[in-house]
Formats: structure tokens, C-alpha cells, sequence
């Protein structure tokens, strides 16, 4: 697979890793990860859309090889600061592409909906897991019934300090329960704690703050662009509450998936059905073929 990396200078200095997988002159995706989570969540989807496109994947700020921010460095603005640079670096002027962002990938392609060099390279989005506002307020991580003593309880876990440690049983149990559906695959619930158990605790908090104060509702609002909805049923973390209240509010929503029994890590989950959304979009609006679809298979 043809792959190279490059680092991405932000607005206020940042710097990123990105990645670029797959021939040059391909149909172009670019793929926005969630909190605590890095380039390597998307390995499925990069693994299998590489053939026939080229996929961006970059490293939040703070997350993966991106360095972690100077303090004032986590903010929606940055997210959005973060993804023009990305689109600017590694698209050519006025090429179009599918951008996919998972939870805070979401949300940074809310937050970016407004900005000039969002609107020249987006053709359209998926959505997927993630949600513009009310996030510890609508979680149901915490098994107590909605109000202020759950939202309080939510936040101080997810906002927590603590260490998260080494990976083990009980870590990889307690991560199941809260980020992924009861039917996860041992192998993939292991993925997903080697990934998450990486983040830096200074990163994760930092975008913890950011997560628990989120109104992203006038960029949802802003997202003008066709937009595909995907939620799983068992999502504690953004619950499909979001995903159905998102859907109505888009300007252009495409259809909204919900996937039984999945969980919020749907990447890994379920990366068949992430990746076809992602196929669908590009065949769609930017009228890209399979390799096989071309070959006549």
C-alpha cells in the first residue's frame, strides 16, 4: 500500500501527524478520530478503502505522535484550526473529499462546518458515534436515572485525573462496558484498550473539559454538506438519542444507521458497516468506484 506520513502546522503552531495512504489521484477520505483515540482506530477502514482512494488520517492534537497542546491548546477552535490544516496540507486547491469523524472526530467536523477551507474541500460527511451538546448530561455510562446527580457523577468520571494504568482484565472489562456493545469481540475490545490506554492522561483530560462544556448545535446547523448518521443501539457514551436529534437538525442529512447491539467504538466494532457508509458517500458525490466494481466482479 502506498503510504507516507507528514506533520501539519496548525494556526497557532500545533503541530500534527498525518498520514496518507493509497494511489495519488484517488477519490479523497479523510478520517477524524475520536477522544483518547489515535490514526490506529481507523486501521480497518484504511486497510480496506486504500485500494481505490486516498485516505487522510490524522492524529487529534494530543493523541497518537501529535504533541500534547500548551495549556489553552484544547478548545473547538482548535479542533477546527487543526482540521483546515489537515484539508490545506494534503488536498490540492478546490479538491473535494469525504470526511468521517468518530465522536470528538464529530464534533470537530461540527466545529469546522463554517470555515472556508471546510466548505472548498467538503463533499460530503459521515457522522459517526458523536453528538453537538448535552454529552455528560444524555451519557448513560453511569447506571442512574437522568438528571443532575447522573450528569454530575459522569462528569467527574470522565473528567477524571486518575491514571488510567497498564491494560488488564478488569480495565478491558470496565472499557467494554462503557465504550462498546456486550457482544464485542474479545480481540476488538483489546484494540480498542491498547488504543485508548495510550492517550496521555494531560491530552485526555484537557479534551475532557472541552467535551463536558460542548454546544456545537449552530455548526450542526452550519453543515450544509450531504451528511450520513451513524449511531449503534448499545452506545453509552453518545447515546442514538444524539444521532436522532442530529439527523432532523442537519440542513442535508442523508439517512440515519443505527447498528444493533454496537457500542460508541463503531470503527472497531463494526467496520464493515462504517467503511460501506464511507464507500457509499464517495460513490455518491465524489463517483468513485470499487477496484472490483471497475473490473467488472
Amino acid at each position: 500500500m502506498n503510504s507516507r506520513t507528514l506533520t501539519v502546522r496548525s494556526a497557532d503552531g500545533a503541530t500534527l501527524h498525518a498520514e496518507v495512504h493509497g494511489p495519488e489521484g484517488a477519490p479523497a477520505v479523510v478520517l477524524a478520530h475520536g477522544w483518547t483515540c489515535s490514526t490506529a482506530f481507523w486501521a480497518e477502514q484504511i486497510r480496506a478503502l486504500a485500494a481505490d482512494h486516498r485516505v487522510v488520517a490524522y492524529d487529534q492534537r494530543g493523541h497518537g505522535r501529535s504533541p500534547v497542546p500548551a495549556p489553552g491548546g484544547y478548545s473547538t477552535t482548535a479542533l477546527a484550526d487543526d482540521l483546515e490544516a489537515v484539508l490545506a496540507a494534503t488536498l490540492g486547491p478546490g479538491e473535494r473529499a469525504v470526511l468521517a469523524g468518530h465522536s470528538m472526530g464529530g464534533m470537530t467536523i461540527m466545529a469546522a462546518a463554517g470555515r472556508p477551507g471546510f466548505r472548498e474541500h467538503a463533499a460530503a460527511v459521515l457522522l459517526c458515534s458523536t453528538g453537538p451538546s448535552r454529552l455528560t448530561a444524555e451519557a448513560t455510562v453511569v447506571p442512574l436515572g437522568p438528571g443532575g446527580l447522573r450528569t454530575r457523577v459522569t462528569g467527574a468520571v470522565l473528567g477524571s485525573k486518575a491514571p488510567l494504568g497498564p491494560v488488564t482484565a478488569v480495565s478491558k472489562k470496565i472499557l467494554r462496558y462503557a465504550t462498546m456493545g456486550p457482544g464485542s469481540a474479545p480481540d476488538r475490545v483489546a484494540t480498542c484498550a491498547r488504543i485508548v490506554h495510550a492517550c496521555p492522561r494531560p491530552s485526555r483530560y484537557g479534551w475532557s473539559q472541552v467535551l463536558a462544556g460542548l454546544d456545537l448545535e449552530a455548526g450542526l446547523r452550519d453543515l450544509r454538506v450531504p451528511t450520513a448518521v451513524l449511531v449503534g443501539t448499545a452506545d453509552r457514551l453518545t447515546p442514538p438519542a444524539h444521532s436522532r436529534a442530529m439527523a432532523e437538525a442537519l440542513p442535508h442529512c442523508t439517512g440515519l444507521t443505527e447498528l444493533a447491539g454496537m457500542g460508541h467504538m463503531t470503527p472497531v466494532e463494526a467496520p464493515e458497516a462504517v467503511t460501506a457508509q464511507i464507500r457509499e458517500l464517495t460513490l455518491t458525490y465524489l463517483g468513485a468506484h470499487s477496484v472490483n466494481e471497475e473490473a467488472g466482479a
